[in-house]
Parts: structure tokens; C-alpha cells; sequence
């Protein structure tokens, strides 16, 4: 992977992991897709939680020179898609975590521990 794309994921992990997301998994999915090189899955526990995860992700990577090229979601925030072109970020409350499964559906893709993609 390129660094920059790396540096994307990396910056949108710890983002996640400075507002206690649940469950943070990453999916690596450049060899079966063209749509973006990694998925990045996590998990709140209330709408404010949530908001605060995409706020705080956004505002990391933007600083970064990454903005956000596109946001859906936010007002609901039962599912909220984070599209950084390389990396995507999605932030799901429980029951549309479970009900959307997108662990399942991406199975082809490589999955990659968070420890992992930190070191």
C-alpha cells in the first residue's frame, strides 16, 4: 500500500480509538475492489457518540491535508460512510452493525489488525 494511503488509515484508527469506538476492524480491500483500498468498521453506542467519532476522524485527517470527499449519514447517525478515496470509513450504531454486516460481505477482502497497521 502507499504510504499516504497507509497514513489515512493510521490517522482515522487513532481518531477512532481517542473517542473509545467499539470494535474497530479494518478490511483491506484493494485486491477485490476498486472502489477504495481500505475499509475501516467501528462502532458507538449513541448518536453523540457516533458524531463525535465522524468529527473527530474528519477534523484529524483533514489536518492532515485528507479532507473528506464525501459525508453520509451524520444527521441519523445509525450508519455514517466517511469517504476518503483510498479509505473509507464507516461508524455504526449496534443494531445497524449487525443488520448491514459489512464484516460478512467484504469477506474476500484481507482483514488487518488494528495493532497491526499501528506498528
Amino acid at each position: 500500500m502507499e504510504n499516504k494511503t497507509l497514513e489515512m488509515a493510521r490517522l482515522a484508527i487513532t481518531a477512532l480509538e481517542e473517542k473509545k469506538a467499539e470494535d474497530i476492524k479494518v478490511i483491506d480491500i484493494s485486491e477485490v475492489s476498486v472502489i477504495a483500498d481500505y475499509f475501516i468498521i467501528a462502532g458507538g453506542s449513541n448518536r453523540s457518540q457516533i458524531q463525535a467519532l465522524c468529527d473527530n476522524v474528519e477534523e484529524k485527517l483533514g489536518r492532515a491535508g485528507f479532507p473528506a470527499r464525501q459525508k453520509e449519514g451524520y444527521d441519523t447517525a445509525n450508519w455514517v460512510l466517511l469517504d476518503f478515496g483510498d479509505v473509507i470509513v464507516h461508524i455504526f450504531d449496534k443494531e445497524n452493525r449487525l443488520l448491514y454486516d459489512l464484516e460478512r460481505i467484504w469477506r474476500d477482502g484481507r482483514g488487518i489488525e488494528v495493532k497491526e497497521l499501528l506498528s
